[in-house]
């Protein structure tokens, strides 16, 4: 086994134990916790597949700032233990449609002209540099890019509204 391989099921069994841990955490910072977890191991993975720039905006967004908004909106809500439901006959439609879900996924991956092509290494994988990715989003894609940041903005507005207590 070479060590990007042991590297790769390593971090790959830390995302999902995570994943499950913020399944069944009682607490919500719990889950809040567990879920930075993953998001961690798949910036790993990112950097395994040579994607430098999406590993490091999976940690800066999403396990950065993402993960302190969650967080500050469970101790906002002041938050405790869930209440837990019984969901059990829900628990069987889960399972069948996470069953499908993974059918369709080997299906799509299988017959696909493009992942075939990666696969048996006709079709070489092209890689963007982050200049040219800065390039493009910054030229050719400024308008929708400001306009997210303007609607983000809008919703933290928002949220800091709702969530002042009446004097």
């Amino acid at each position: 086994m070479s060590l990007p391989l042991i590297v790769f099921l390593f971090f790959a069994l830390l995302a999902v134990a995570g994943a499950v841990m913020v399944i069944l955490a009682r607490e919500p910072i719990h889950s809040a916790l567990a879920l930075v977890l993953v998001m961690v191991a798949l910036a790993v993975l990112y950097l395994l597949l040579g994607a430098e720039f999406i590993a490091a905006v999976q940690i800066i967004v999403y396990a950065g700032a993402i993960m302190v908004l969650f967080v500050f909106v469970i101790m906002l809500l002041n938050m405790g233990l869930e209440e837990r439901t019984n969901f059990s006959k829900f628990a069987y439609v889960g399972l069948v449609a996470a069953f499908a879900l993974l059918l369709e996924a080997a299906h799509w991956m299988f017959h696909s002209s493009v992942g075939a092509g990666v696969a048996n290494g006709s079709q070489p994988v092209t890689a963007f540099s982050t200049v040219e990715l800065s390039k493009l989003l910054f030229r050719s894609y400024l308008l929708p890019f400001e306009a997210t940041s303007i609607l983000i903005l809008i919703a933290i507005l928002g949220a800091l509204v709702l969530a002042r207590k009446e004097e």
